[in-house]
């Protein structure tokens, strides 16, 4: 095993870092690194010696006496010294002498490849280190996943965690049930539409391959992550998610669903309440048949079973579920689903493995021994999982969730919610207040997690993925006491030059600028900001273009008026991020105080982009109406009030139904300015558009009070691809002109 690992260093995959000679430039970084003088020669292969050899090349050393996963490394002018206990401590220590060897040794045919002399301890902080792929929504064809492995080996994470179903997809060759991947891999295409706005497949409808891994493609990404010391876990999503599944062999879901099933292209509405049905016994021998053959194929220690995001919906309407509970004497649907989690979960143990759900099984009822998932927000649940007995991998969707923006959203494809940015993921700490010394023994490690509703292609995932999963990487290996933000930033700029290489764009969404533009004294204060902490920002106000000449940024700038700032981020005199270019608009609501209802950002200037989390929209539930109310300062000659809106089809926002303005003097007494309707046809409008919703006075008048009254439109009709949700409006800006 020990020759194999050499091999997959030095012929498999030739990553290279020509600057790491200068200093600690690992990622991860180790628990110590020391710098000596001199370096060691490779010529044009290195040679793998036994451990009791004396000569020139790389000898590895075993040594019962370390931690697993732990090696040291030992570079003099003479040979390399790798010492461990097991092959992955070996491996380990391979991928830093990996990352000392200089840029572009791999496409070299021959030559001389020095590495700096240095002496490295090194062991990890958590023993699960993981980045989670849904291939489900988006397929990520073998190819392209084994490139992945790659990248993951070299930082030193050990878990691949396949969501393979969903939905959306099946995505996994299956024997028995062959309509699993033959119907379940597809689904009917929405080209030009979102994820989150497209209708579900009407019966008979058309669908297109979305591709599926064979038993062998399998086979072969599981001994070649395996090589890699990776372990591969697979994700069979129950009782939800499974519309996909269900779409090839309905009769298991419940009897009293009578809506069409079929694999969803998108969120689904409320088509994505077909769950399996937890009272029919065919479910469970359905189930426990694949996981026979998902066992067969994965020799994981840990499978994955989900149990997430389950609307009991047709649950409470079975007869069979509601039998079910009767003799299994449970109270409610939830308890119901933990008995449903439990069965599985007892025969996935039969086999000697362990089983794995996400943090809703906190409240259903964890499984005996269960590995929890902790996803919600900040992974609250997680943490209620560890103080229950269990052990717990956290991967909270408010820090280490892919699908976030990663950056200023200006510049950014167009996904949802708001920011996880690389800086975010890297300081991340799992280990937050109200955790136990108890609880943190049961903290078995952290996890990226990419959801791919919004991925169309692998250039995506890619982009989504790195470099943030080197920051997850960090978080997972290396102790507080040894994480450096301003070390880590030339890290990381090392680590993508190797992606690049390897084909693998990364994005650089860390070099782009953030603004906040707020009200302040009358005038709008501008924040420039970047989370790279080694860039100058420069900007201009003329209209030009940022050099590196160009005014630099060091404090907030103040403005009155009308103006475009331009500002980019320069490195060694060379533009290293985006051009944001943000136009600040003046009208007579500008940078004035908002009486009632509403933030700052609906007076600062900047318009919102088609990207509702940018920070410059304002949400609201659409079921009360909203006021709001801009003192101008003083009396003022009005001709036009506006509104600026969105209209979010896929997230059930929409315009106003109808707005009132009113105008008062004295912030008393008001009377009505004039109104403004939604045109008949445009009710619930499908899209994603932004409009000024204006009244214009015939006869303009003074006025120092201006009030909006906004009218939403309700809950969403039958035929919305969020049917009977609460819909909400999104405000950007007040305009009075």
């Amino acid at each position: 095993m020990m020759r194999k690992i050499v091999s997959i260093l030095f012929v498999t995959l030739g990553f290279a870092v020509s600057s790491a000679a200068q200093g600690n430039l690992l990622i991860p970084s180790p628990v110590s690194f020391e710098r000596k003088s001199g370096s060691f020669v490779f010529t044009d292969r290195p040679v793998l010696l036994p451990s009791s050899a004396a000569s020139d090349g790389v000898e590895l050393v075993s040594d019962p006496s370390m931690k697993e996963e732990a090696y040291q490394l030992e570079v003099s002018p003479r040979k390399v010294v790798i010492r461990a206990r097991d092959d992955r401590g070996f491996f380990y220590g391979l991928q830093t002498v990996r990352q000392l060897l200089p840029e572009g040794y791999e496409d070299a045919s021959s030559g001389k490849y020095a590495i700096p002399c240095v002496r490295v301890y090194d062991e990890p902080r958590f023993s699960y280190r993981g980045y989670m792929l849904d291939v489900a929504r988006f397929f990520t064809p073998k190819e392209d996943l084994l490139r992945i492995i790659d990248c993951m080996s070299m930082l030193k994470l050990n878990r691949l965690h396949l969501h393979l179903c969903d939905d959306n997809g099946w995505r996994l060759e299956m024997k028995k049930y062959p309509l699993l991947h033959e119907l379940g891999s597809r689904r009917v295409d929405r080209p030009g539409e979102y994820f989150s706005e497209r209708m579900n497949a009407r019966q008979g409808e058309p669908t297109v391959p979305g591709g599926y891994y064979t038993r062998d493609d399998i086979r072969e990404i599981v001994a070649y992550a395996s090589q890699r010391q990776i372990e591969v876990i697979p994700e069979i999503e129950m009782p939800a998610h499974s519309n996909a599944a269900l779409a090839a062999y309905p009769l298991l879901a419940c009897p009293v669903v009578d809506k069409f099933i079929g694999v969803l292209p998108g969120l689904g509405g409320n088509h994505a309440d077909i769950i399996f049905c937890a009272g029919n016994d065919e479910v469970f021998t359905f189930l426990e048949d694949i996981l026979d053959e998902v066992m067969e194929l994965f020799p994981s220690k840990m499978i994955h079973l989900g149990g997430d995001e389950a609307w009991k919906t047709h649950w409470k309407q079975c007869p069979l579920c509601q039998e079910r509970m009767r003799k299994e004497n449970l109270s409610d649907e939830e308890q119901l689903q933990g008995w449903f989690m439990e069965r599985i979960a007892s025969y996935v143990r039969s086999h000697s493995r362990e089983v794995a759900g996400w943090d809703e099984l906190v409240e259903t009822g964890i499984p005996e021994n269960a590995v929890v998932y902790g996803w919600r927000g900040f992974g609250q649940a997680g943490m209620d999982a560890a103080r229950l007995g269990h052990r717990v991998v956290m991967t909270p969707a408010r820090v280490t969730y892919l699908i976030r923006y990663q950056g200023p959203q200006w510049f950014e494809p167009l996904t949802y919610f708001g920011n996880n940015r690389l800086y975010d993921i890297y300081s991340y700490e799992p280990l937050a207040s109200g955790w136990t010394d108890e609880m943190a023994e049961r903290l078995i490690g952290v996890q990226a997690s990419l959801w791919t509703e919004f991925c169309h292609s692998v250039e995506d995932v890619n982009y989504l993925t790195f470099p943030r999963l080197a920051a997850l990487a960090e978080l997972g290996w290396t102790r507080n006491e040894n994480k450096s933000w301003d070390r880590f930033q030339k890290s990381v700029d090392s680590f993508s030059g190797r992606l690049r290489r390897k084909g693998v764009v990364p994005a650089e969404s860390m070099f782009n600028i953030q603004h906040t533009v707020v009200p302040e004294d009358g005038k709008l204060k501008v924040v420039l900001d970047c989370e790279r902490t080694d860039v100058q920002i420069r900007y201009t106000t003329d209209g030009s273009q940022p050099t590196p000449k160009s005014s630099l940024y060091g404090k907030p700038l103040c403005f009155s008026r009308d103006v475009e700032i331009k500002s980019a981020t320069f490195k060694g005199g060379v533009m290293v991020g985006k051009v944001l270019t943000l136009p600040l608009k003046w009208n007579r609501a500008t940078a004035g105080r908002l009486v009632s209802g509403g933030e700052p950002l609906l007076l600062n200037g900047v318009r919102g982009s088609l990207r509702r989390s940018d920070f410059e929209w304002e949400s609201r539930f659409s079921g009360e109406p909203v006021r709001l109310c801009v003192d101008l300062g003083k009396e003022t000659v009005i001709g036009r009030a506006a509104l600026g809106c969105i209209n979010d089809f896929g997230m059930s926002v929409h315009l106003p139904l109808k707005v009132e303005v009113a105008l008062s003097i004295d912030g008393q007494s008001f009377e009505n300015a004039g109104e403004w309707s939604l045109p008949d046809g445009e009710a619930f409008a499908r899209g994603t558009f932004k409009r000024d919703i204006a009244v214009s006075l015939d006869n303009p008048v003074s006025a120092r009070y201006v009030s909006f009254t906004v009218y939403g439109q309700g809950r969403t009709p039958a035929l919305h691809c969020r049917p009977d949700s609460d819909s909400r409006m999104c405000f950007d800006e007040i305009i009075v002109e």
